[in-house]
């Protein structure tokens, strides 16, 4: 990088100061011994300034002792499109598997809050988590820009005590170690990661995530025939809806996103079915957040919102609730214009007061995802 420096004179000087000044000084030198008076600064030449013989010379900024500043690590490391979707702003390693990174979350994100507008929603964890395992393999571990990675589990808690939305953005500390399953490769191209997130020192959520890193020609392999071309169109839901195997006759009417735990429609992802406990997954293609950038196949935050919202409609009328453990296991890519169906089934624990929800999503009678999750309500906190 080439850096252009711009130097401007604030007052630039008379072509005729340079005369008097030399005049004035022969003078002096003629009548006699007398010691030459001051310059007046007004007569100081350019010359004079730019080379630090001036007492208007500027000293030189030294940038290691600037302050450092807060921004976001940059949106490729973490496969974003927009700015403000990238949650990293910092990382230091502090071992040799370990590091120390910080994150902001916004106080009013679009997404990524509670219906009531008083927490941060506990999936903005997941995509933290997802955010922290691409950055570190990218920056710190040597994965080339253009690899894809496919993440194959997730694990995580989070403490809904300390998501509370505060006047400020909230400021997060994360530590991460990450486990190569293969430790003598050059890369460590299949690895897992350990990440715990706190605010102002208080564990705000953990969670362990299995990611594999692949080449662009590996992946343009194992996608094959599917297209990785860009698909800018939006495919009509009503009609993948009636050609569905879960039948068309009597489509139940979808109910409102409060059903779902949303407050705006085009957040939910999920349509009803003839048949009890099953919805059809119908994203929007064009969500800001969801499909924040173009993809061949469903993106896992995608199946991660369908799990939350099939398991708060399946427990609907019950209050909202809020996922405090989510167990997700992604199986097979999730395809755009072939059928996903969501299937729900709930379990309860000894103590008979903690609800499990299982999500299963399948296309084509395959499963492609599942999930687990437990959740409370907001009086619990």
């Amino acid at each position: 990088m080439t850096l252009l420096t711009v130097h401007q004179d604030n007052h630039p000087t008379p072509a005729t100061t340079a005369t008097a000044t030399a005049t004035a000084t022969a003078t002096a030198t003629a009548t006699g011994p007398h010691p030459a008076a001051e310059p007046d600064p007004a007569t100081r030449t350019s010359t004079e300034t730019k080379t630090g013989t001036g007492t208007s010379a500027k000293t030189p900024v030294d940038p290691t002792r600037m302050p450092r500043l807060t921004t976001t690590v940059p949106r490729e490391y973490v496969h974003r499109s927009t700015l403000a979707e990238v949650f990293l702003t910092g990382c230091e390693q502090t071992g040799n598997t370990h590091y120390t990174l910080t994150a902001q979350w916004p106080r009013a994100h679009t997404f990524f809050t509670t219906p009531d507008g008083t927490h941060h929603h506990p999936l903005q964890a997941a995509e933290t988590i997802r955010q922290t395992g691409i950055y570190l393999a990218h920056a710190e571990l040597g994965i080339p820009l253009g690899h894809h990675f496919l993440m194959r589990n997730l694990h995580l808690t989070t403490h809904p005590q300390h998501l509370t939305i505060g006047p400020t953005p909230t400021d997060l500390t994360l530590t991460a170690t990450y486990t190569p399953h293969h430790p003598h490769t050059k890369r460590p191209t299949d690895f897992t990661m350990h990440i715990t997130i706190t605010r102002n020192g208080h564990p705000t959520a953990t969670g362990t995530g299995r990611f594999t890193c692949l080449t662009p020609t590996t992946y343009q392999r194992l996608r094959h025939p599917h297209t990785t071309t860009p698909d800018t169109t939006t495919p009509d839901t009503t009609t993948v809806g009636t050609t569905s195997t879960a039948g068309t006759q009597h489509q139940p009417p979808n109910p409102p996103p409060t059903h779902y735990g949303r407050t705006l429609p085009h957040d939910i992802v999920l349509t009803p079915t003839p048949n009890p406990h099953t919805w059809q997954l119908t994203p929007n293609p064009h969500h800001p957040i969801l499909f924040d950038h173009t993809t061949d196949h469903i993106p896992g935050m995608v199946l991660l919102e369908a799990a939350h919202q099939a398991a708060t409609a399946h427990t609907h009328p019950t209050p909202t609730t809020h996922p405090t453990t989510l167990h997700a296991t992604f199986h097979h890519y999730t395809e755009h214009h072939t059928p996903t169906y969501i299937t729900t089934h709930t379990t309860t624990n000894d103590n008979n007061q903690t609800p499990t929800t299982h999500i299963t999503a399948h296309q084509n009678n395959t499963t492609v995802f599942t999930a687990q999750l437990t959740t409370h309500t907001p009086t619990d906190t």
